[in-house]
């Protein structure tokens, strides 16, 4: 049987050994696709994709089974990249990553849990496809550069090239310094107490004055077409839509995508999740995702690994 991706799917205990193996595996690959696209159905369609390859593979020619499962998810999900690219270009307002209910494992593994912050991960928006899994390859999950190159389809030397790009591009503009989970849960908690009791004028004392404020409705819910900045403009923002939409506001504290975050309800419906990012004690960055489409993973756990 050849070992080219796609081809005939294996049979009896073949079939075995290679389903023992994906699934061995499954919560990484998600997580690599995750990291690629921000999108989790997308990241989904991606498994489904590497499986059907996985299936037509030799497994007697595969001497390390992560390595050929990565590098096939890579690809799968570089081919999903350009699609989305041109998704996201009549996209209705801001596009923001999907945000997924994770465990406790994954927040005490900081680095980890920034790699999935909605603050890097519109970051990583501004990459190129490549640039973007090479950045992710080596940076979150380390995978040495061969092979990075067998999967993204580069010279070990373009791809050390590549990195070095996409990692200046990132510092250059992610959070100076890492922030605690305790810093962002202490100024969620004071944003949770402005909204419950409408006090929004006190949110002053934790946005910093160019703060910047992206909402995601996806065309389906209500939300800002553009980016708002500036702390004041906001603030008024938030008031005059609490205002128009009439409605009891709850908010609940949880963990997204391995950081605190706040879950909204408007009259008892879920709304939005807000996530935020912190630099020098202050929220420099506002990030809520109202599309209905991108809230199935917010109240029940996601599964994902870096091993």
């Amino acid at each position: 049987m050849p070992t080219v991706e796609g081809s005939t799917p294996a049979s009896g205990s073949a079939m075995e050994a290679a389903t023992e193996a994906f699934v061995a595996h499954r919560n990484l690959l998600f997580t690599v696709a995750y990291e690629m696209l921000g999108s989790a159905a997308d990241a989904e369609d991606v498994l489904q994709e590497t499986w059907l390859r996985w299936v037509g593979v030799d497994l007697g020619h595969v001497s390390d089974e992560r390595a050929y499962l990565v590098r096939i998810t890579t690809r799968q999900a570089l081919n999903r990249l350009r699609t989305l690219a041109r998704r996201k270009e009549s996209y209705v307002g801001p596009w923001l990553p999907e945000p997924m209910l994770t465990s406790q494992d994954v927040a005490e593994d900081v680095e980890f849990a920034e790699s999935l912050s909605t603050a890097l991960m519109v970051v990583l928006e501004t990459l190129s496809p490549t640039e973007r899994a090479v950045f992710v390859l080596r940076e979150v999950f380390g995978t040495g550069y061969d092979d990075i190159a067998a999967a993204v389809d580069k010279s070990p030397a373009a791809v050390r090239q590549i990195a070095h790009r996409a990692r200046a591009h990132v510092e250059a503009r992610r959070p100076r310094q890492a922030v605690s989970a305790r810093e962002t849960r202490a100024a969620l908690e004071s944003m949770q107490r402005a909204f419950e009791t409408g006090d929004l004028r006190s949110l002053l004392d934790v946005l910093a004055p160019d703060v910047v404020y992206m909402g995601d409705g996806g065309g389906l819910r209500q939300a800002a077409r553009r980016p708002i900045v500036g702390a004041e403009k906001l603030v008024r923002m938030l008031m005059g839509g609490l205002a128009k939409a009439k409605a009891t506001v709850a908010t609940q504290p949880t963990m997204i995508n391995g950081s605190p975050a706040l879950v909204f309800r408007l009259n008892g419906e879920l709304d939005g999740v807000l996530t935020v990012r912190i630099e020098q004690a202050k929220v420099t960055g506002v990030y809520y995702v109202r599309n209905p489409e991108k809230l199935t993973r917010v109240e029940s756990e996601t599964a994902l690994a870096r091993r």
